[in-house]
């Protein structure tokens, strides 16, 4: 008579999926604290490099690099970062932010805001996919970073467009080459005195540069009050991201529809797209607004906040192949270039245009 015997196996890690993470989430959490380290250098910060600036660049370096070496051991944790860590950083943002916000720049300031966002964003699609025959999701990475807040924009913008490494690590390249040069840029523009008493040059600081840090960067150079204004008009603009991707996600939904299993039913639940997570950031700027957390708690959950985006930042530096990059071409360079253009220029008229007189 044969018997069954019954074989008890030691648990390894694939009954432990969270020891996967280990490895990859140690590496990003180790580039995101040199990148937080670096990012409180005086000399970077006046030149307007910010921690997550400085993450994507480390990241890129060891990804093309010693990385390689240690990848299959280290991508779930990688991909983790990029995604869940990515999100649960925008949702912290709002921490950032309160609604009085609003007041303190008035309608006008909000006006113009809305109109540089969609403008830009509009000039990134036509010109983008119409004229430069770029990929879609591209574009509208590079115009998202461009209208609203820079590479956090452009990280909160990937999970909608479910876009590729490098496409992103493009997208955030161009946010810096412009946001870098616009900090040398606006004082002396400023400086030229062509700039009309009705319009406040804060405004346009804040509802034109495209990185926070950038904002802060350019506007410190001028005076306290132009540098208030800026950040001020800065956050409201961060605020218009989550009414941008539930916009863009009804969109990116209706344009690409679910596939099918072949018997009519989708394979995704169309909800699938929504970007929850872009509730949960209205739903934390209204909590903040509300019943602001004492400043000491609030300043340390800043602190994991910039850790967690700079986390997810270094995750897309380690999977971003540069091979990839140069294979995008100039084409996404002088989109940037033009946009960039339209910002200051553009970005002048809407501004003298919607001021009060």
């Amino acid at each position: 008579m044969r018997t069954t015997s019954t074989h008890t196996a030691v648990p390894d890690s694939i009954n432990f999926p969270a020891l996967k993470l280990l490895p990859g989430l140690a590496l990003c959490a180790a580039i995101a604290w040199l990148a937080m380290r670096a990012g409180e250098n005086s000399w970077l910060q006046t030149h307007g490099l910010s921690a997550l600036t400085i993450a994507i660049v480390l990241g890129m370096l060891l990804g093309n690099t010693v990385f390689l070496r240690i990848a299959e051991h280290c991508a779930p944790g990688v991909v983790f970062s990029k995604q869940n860590l990515l999100r649960l950083g925008i949702v912290l943002y709002g921490l950032r932010l309160t609604f009085q916000d609003i007041a303190q720049v008035g309608v006008n300031g909000v006006l113009i805001d809305a109109c540089m966002l969609m403008s830009t964003f509009a000039l990134a699609y036509v010109v983008g996919v119409k004229l430069f025959k770029l990929d879609r999701n591209a574009v509208m990475l590079i115009g998202a970073g461009s209208s609203i807040c820079g590479a956090a924009a452009v990280m909160a913008t990937e999970p909608v467009l479910r876009a590729r490494s490098e496409q992103v690590t493009v997208a955030v390249s161009t946010v810096v080459v412009f946001g870098s040069v616009a900090i040398f840029l606006y004082p002396m523009l400023h400086g030229l005195s062509w700039w009309p008493a009705h319009a406040d040059f804060g405004i346009y600081i804040g509802s034109t540069v495209h990185e926070v840090a950038q904002v802060v960067a350019a506007a410190r150079s001028i005076d306290d009050h132009t540098a208030n204004t800026a950040v001020i008009a800065k956050m409201v603009r961060v605020m218009m991201l989550a009414p941008f991707l539930l916009l863009l996600s009804a969109y990116v939904q209706r344009t690409n529809p679910a596939p099918s299993n072949g018997a009519g039913t989708p394979m995704r639940s169309r909800a699938a797209g929504i970007p929850w997570f872009a509730f949960a950031f209205i739903g934390v700027v209204a909590l903040h607004s509300m019943m602001p957390l004492p400043a000491t708690i609030n300043s340390k959950l800043l602190d994991i906040d910039t850790a967690l985006l700079a986390m997810a930042m270094a995750a897309l530096g380690l999977t971003t192949h540069l091979s990839s990059v140069r294979r995008a071409g100039v084409k996404p360079l002088l989109l940037g270039a033009l946009l960039f253009a339209w910002l200051i220029v553009g970005g002048a008229l809407i501004n003298m245009a919607l001021s009060h007189h």
